[in-house]
């Protein structure tokens, strides 16, 4: 629903998406579906870091402004690093949720990958194949994405 109040509601009071020839006729529609699915993401991003940072204990703000610290010098060097390490899970597992989810976008005509899958089972009457290749690149972004969060995590579990 988001994509197509972006795609089709923003126009109406006037935003209108860039026309880039050099970026191909389906630019204004990657434009409305990146927006939108940034929106949507930034929403559960925004409160994966709240949660973050408030299951930091108050006793480590405290301590740092009983030392004289401002709270942007403690919320940098005391509460965030310690929150990123309760973060990162699942701020990995949003941004897998944000590959997959863009499957979506081909409800207004963006030529994304299962798009183009289906389209190549169309042309070439050989349902199950475009399917096994389309799976196998979204496993190998997923599974790249998760092994390089894992190794973040590790990063900081070893700092302990």
């Amino acid at each position: 629903m988001q994509i197509f109040i972006v795609f089709y509601g923003l126009p109406q009071i006037g935003i209108e998406f860039p026309d880039v020839p050099a970026l191909g006729e389906d630019f204004p529609r990657f434009m409305a579906g990146a927006i939108a699915l940034s929106l949507n993401s930034a929403a559960y991003v925004a409160e994966i870091i709240r949660a973050g940072i408030q299951a930091v204990d108050k006793g480590q703000m405290e301590a740092a402004r009983s030392l004289g610290m401002p709270h942007s010098m403690a919320m940098r060097y005391i509460i965030l690093p310690q929150a990123v390490r309760n973060i990162l899970p699942a701020l990995g597992n949003e941004f897998v949720v944000v590959i997959k989810e863009y499957s979506i976008v081909s409800v207004i005509g963006v030529a994304e990958l299962m798009y183009n899958a289906e389209t190549v089972r169309g042309n070439t009457f050989r349902p199950f194949e475009p399917l096994i290749i389309a799976a196998l690149i979204y496993f190998a972004m997923t599974f790249t994405l998760s092994k390089l969060v894992g190794k973040a995590e590790r990063r900081m579990r070893t700092s302990d």
